[in-house]
């Protein structure tokens, strides 16, 4: 339920999240390793919040969107912008001293756990947006993962499809994180570009009027100039730091919809997106991190609500919040004991 107070809700809390790129760029100004390290320490307390109090819920969603929870979003492509640009200087620095390789691929380790974690969670938040300079942020936040037709395939593709089996990003029953990738990686992006002719075609419109097409090409260009301008060091983390930032997209992906899926009816119409068909997880200080994310039934049910105003609904729950899943989904057998139980019982109550 909305908080309908008359005093308007502080974005404060979610400002929480500006501490990972702050931290994440202090570390690895000190040194490459020390990145890596913040990054999967992050994690690793929020694994641990999560998992020493479970009943620690976030507070009743804003009455309201004020200015101050966009500003939170936008400041972030600042953020990260300064954080890659540090990157690349650091990398091609440390490679120009004599420094090892591996240490450049542990910069964009923890780099990419920002513009994964972070980077990419308000990209989607900044897409669904009805104003066209976040729309625009958030084709900025994805091309800079070189992931940029996620933002045709997740609001044209994924959202319509969620918790079917002809949706590339929605996990199966008994389908592992590792054989989960390859499937949603490809499928993703053939469905992106698929969709993206489908509309070109509806409008009738050539592909130079095409944003996905524009975005590709200034990714390639960007891959160019980091090679021309940075050599091999600028080059390797850049596409660490886009690689460990995807993984994380799509892992996240795989525990938001594990299992669920939505039946098919007379006449093969879909059954409607309800509560039951994605996983939920109220944890207030991860909530702060990645924009209420967790909420995310509630997201799937009305896809251009503001992040501070999603509810958190009686759907499925997670036995742990996304941090904590992430090191669950990564040993399957350890994953199935646990979620396994959990789908049954939401099952049985949908």
């Amino acid at each position: 339920m909305t908080n309908t107070a008359s005093t308007p809700a502080s974005p404060a809390r979610f400002m929480l999240a500006w501490l990972m790129p702050l931290t994440v760029g202090v570390a690895a100004w000190r040194t490459p390793w020390a990145a890596w390290a913040t990054a999967l320490g992050f994690q690793v307390v929020l694994a641990l919040v999560e998992r020493a109090a479970p009943r620690w819920t976030s507070p009743p969603p804003a009455a309201s969107a004020t200015p101050g929870f966009v500003a939170v979003l936008r400041a972030h492509v600042l953020w990260q912008a300064l954080l890659l640009a540090l990157g690349v200087a650091l990398a091609v620095r440390h490679v120009d001293g004599g420094g090892s390789w591996w240490a450049v691929v542990a910069l964009g380790l923890g780099v990419g756990g920002v513009t994964g974690s972070q980077g990419i969670t308000f990209a989607h938040e900044l897409g669904h947006s009805k104003s066209r300079l976040d729309r625009a942020l958030g084709w900025l936040l994805m091309g800079s993962v070189l992931y940029a037709h996620f933002m045709v395939e997740h609001y044209r593709g994924h959202h319509p499809r969620a918790a079917t089996r002809d949706d590339p990003a929605t996990a199966r029953y008994g389908e592992s994180l590792w054989r989960f990738l390859p499937r949603t990686l490809v499928g993703s992006f053939a469905s992106a570009w698929r969709l993206e002719a489908q509309q070109l075609a509806r409008l009738r419109r050539g592909w130079h009027r095409s944003a996905l097409a524009w975005a590709t090409l200034a990714q390639l260009a960007l891959l160019a100039a980091l090679a021309a301008f940075g050599g091999g060091a600028a080059l390797l983390f850049w596409l660490v730091q886009a690689a460990y930032a995807v993984f994380l997209l799509e892992a996240i992906n795989y525990v938001e919809h594990y299992g669920l899926e939505r039946r098919i009816g007379e006449g093969g119409r879909r059954e409607p997106f309800g509560v039951q068909h994605a996983w939920n997880a109220d944890h207030a200080l991860t909530n702060c991190f990645i924009a209420n994310l967790q909420r995310h039934s509630d997201h799937h049910l009305h896809a251009w609500k503001p992040y501070p105003t999603l509810a958190a609904l009686p759907g499925p729950q997670l036995p742990t919040g996304y941090a904590g899943c992430l090191f669950l989904a990564s040993v399957p057998p350890l994953w199935f004991r646990v979620m396994h139980p959990r789908l049954q019982a939401a099952r049985a109550a949908a």
